[in-house]
C-alpha cells in the first residue's frame, strides 16, 4: 500500500435557504437546487464564515444516490475570499428517488465530498495545493450540513 495520512484542515457548517428550488424529474434524475444562506468555518488555520451566495445543484438518480455539485465562497476572519467547489454523494437508499419525488426527505443523511479550494490571498495560497476529502451530515431539523475536511498527505 502507498503510505498516506489525513490532516484535518477545517470543519464547517453550512445553512440552507428555507426551501429548495425543485426543477423536477429530467433524464438524469430529479434536479433540485439548494441555496446557501450562511454558515461558520472553524479550524486551526482557517476560520470565518460562509457567504450567503452559492449552493448545491443536486441530482437524485433513479437508484437513490444524490450527486452533489456545490459552489460556495468562504470569507475568513481576516477578509480572504476562498472559492470552494466540490462533487459529492448522498445515498438516500434504493427507494430514495421515489421518496424524494413524494417530498419525503430523511431527517439526516451522510455526505461524502471531495472539495477543492481556490484563492489569491497570500496567507491561504497553501489551500490551492491540497487534495481533500470530507465527511458530512445533513440534519433536517436545523436545515444545515456539517462537514469535516481532511487533506490527503
Amino acid at each position: 500500500m502507498i503510505d498516506y495520512k489525513l490532516e484535518h484542515i477545517l470543519s464547517y457548517t453550512g445553512t440552507l435557504a428555507s426551501s429548495p428550488e425543485v426543477i423536477g424529474p429530467v433524464s438524469e434524475g430529479i434536479r433540485v437546487n439548494f441555496y446557501t444562506s450562511g454558515g461558520e468555518i472553524t479550524g486551526a488555520s482557517v476560520r470565518g464564515k460562509i457567504r450567503a451566495v452559492g449552493g448545491d445543484w443536486m441530482t437524485v438518480r433513479r437508484d437513490g444516490v444524490a450527486i452533489l455539485d456545490v459552489r460556495a465562497t468562504f470569507e475568513t476572519d481576516d477578509g480572504a475570499l476562498i472559492l470552494v467547489t466540490y462533487p459529492g454523494v448522498i445515498d438516500f437508499g434504493e427507494d430514495g428517488y421515489d421518496k424524494f419525488l413524494r417530498g419525503e426527505l430523511p431527517t439526516d443523511a451522510k455526505i461524502r465530498i471531495s472539495p477543492r479550494f481556490v484563492t489569491s490571498h497570500p496567507e491561504y495560497l497553501w489551500l490551492n495545493r491540497l487534495h481533500c476529502i470530507g465527511v458530512g451530515k445533513y440534519l433536517a431539523a436545523t436545515n444545515a450540513a456539517r462537514y469535516d475536511v481532511y487533506a490527503i498527505r
